[in-house]
């Protein structure tokens, strides 16, 4: 049987994963958001445990949100990431020093 301390390793393992990516790879853009919502991932899974050992549904229902919020930050990520490819044909972070109106 699982309990709630192996959640929270879980989770910390996750998010250190995570962590870890965004210090080691400073260049692509991609990693970086990956790493970003990997975090996220880590916290969902930490209030789906909490709310699952406690039986009350309010961190659930936090998890919705937040998947609503990292959905649009990946829209809106990736599509900045499209965009500067198609101007610069590279997703590189070195890319972006100069940004122009």
């Amino acid at each position: 049987m699982t309990t709630l301390a192996d959640y929270f390793t879980l989770g910390a393992i996750l998010f250190a994963i995570a962590v870890v990516g965004l210090f080691l790879n400073r260049k692509n853009l991609l990693v970086l958001l990956m790493c970003i919502e990997l975090m996220l991932v880590a916290v969902n899974l930490n209030l789906v445990a909490i709310a699952h050992f406690t039986g009350d549904l309010l961190g659930q229902v936090f998890v919705f949100f937040i998947l609503t919020v990292a959905a649009s930050e990946v829209a809106i990520g990736l599509g900045l990431i499209v965009a500067l490819y198609r101007t610069r044909r590279s997703v590189e972070v070195e890319d972006i020093n100069t940004l122009q109106g």
